[in-house]
């Protein structure tokens, strides 16, 4: 074998030792002088890596910390500026981390004054911490305040609206009771049952409204209606006594065939079909209420009426 070619496989395999033995490359960097170098930068690595598993850790407690503020953002606008703060030493520790990585010969002291920002950080997180446990209190005390205000306010409203309904009851009984002097002069239960009506119809929004009696001819036939009203369309009927089931169920479709021929003739639904009883037993009265419920029908009793205006 030539002196070239042994030469040359021991460059090889001086290549291969160093790539694959440590040991063996530490010891030729040592006879180089480097091994202290290595070793040194080894050092910095691990202390890097160590700084890295501390800014996870503090990531994870920041992270934490948007939650609780993301909570406060709708009842206070001043934790903004403690939340601004905290943004700020964030970005500030950002730079300290690109500052590590642009100048590695003063790693150490970049190491140093990041440890001392994120000591800072801790300070302001301990420190908003604080704040929001006493703005908490605040809130709470603010909100037992204002449960004793609507309590009040609650008061204020009930009053309020036991002075409406007196004075709705007083309305109504002064616009039945004067609506129109001949009434007044000549009252009977079917004049006295009209201008109740015409009272329904004003608290509908329909103002200025006269009910009376009303004959049609429809289909060659001659109807008599009791309590009609052309605009806004009304039809009901009068009765001043109902004493059996039977006469229950003849009155309601004595009516309902009025209100048949009235839409037949205007084309149009009423928007009110009424049927006024006088006097009615309780036994006619129970049938009374169940049909006209089921038929649509606004029914009014006598003791409705007096109830309604003997109220106030």
């Amino acid at each position: 074998m030539s002196t070239t070619s042994l030469s040359t496989d021991l460059r090889r395999e001086f290549i291969k030792l160093l790539e694959s033995d440590v040991e063996f490359r530490y010891a030729v960097a040592g006879y180089l002088g480097l091994s202290e170098i290595l070793r040194s930068i080894e050092k910095l690595w691990e202390e890097v890596r160590a700084l890295r598993e501390g800014q996870n850790k503090l990531w994870e407690e920041v992270r934490g910390l948007r939650e609780e503020v993301r909570k406060l953002w709708e009842n206070q606008n001043k934790l903004w500026e403690n939340q601004n703060r905290l943004w700020e030493e964030v970005r500030a520790l950002r730079e300290g981390q690109n500052k590590l990585w642009e100048e590695v010969r003063s790693l150490r002291e970049d190491i140093k004054k990041l440890w001392e920002g994120q000591n800072k950080l801790w300070e302001e997180v301990r420190a908003l911490r604080e704040g929001q446990n006493k703005l908490w209190e605040n809130q709470n005390k603010l909100w037992e305040n204002q449960n004793r205000l609507w309590e009040e306010v609650k008061s204020l409203r009930e009053g309020q609206n036991k002075l409406w309904d007196a004075y709705i009851r007083l309305d109504r009984y002064v616009r039945s009771g004067f609506r129109d002097l001949r009434r007044v002069l000549g009252s009977t239960f079917e004049s006295f049952a009209a201008a109740f009506v015409e009272v329904m119809l004003e608290d509908m929004g329909y103002v200025g409204v006269e009910v009376g009696r009303k004959v049609l001819v429809v289909d060659n036939e001659v109807l008599e209606i009791n309590l009609f009203s052309e605009k806004p369309l009304v039809v009901g009927e009068l009765t001043m006594h109902i004493g059996t089931v039977e006469e229950a169920r003849r009155e309601v479709e004595k009516l309902l065939k009025r209100v048949r021929a009235v839409e037949k003739l205007y084309g149009v639904k009423p928007v009110l079909t009424i049927l006024c009883v006088a006097k009615v037993s309780p036994e006619a009265l129970t049938t009374l209420r169940t049909l006209t419920k089921e038929s649509g029908i606004k029914l009014i009793t006598k003791e409705d009426i007096e109830e309604e205006v003997g109220s106030i």
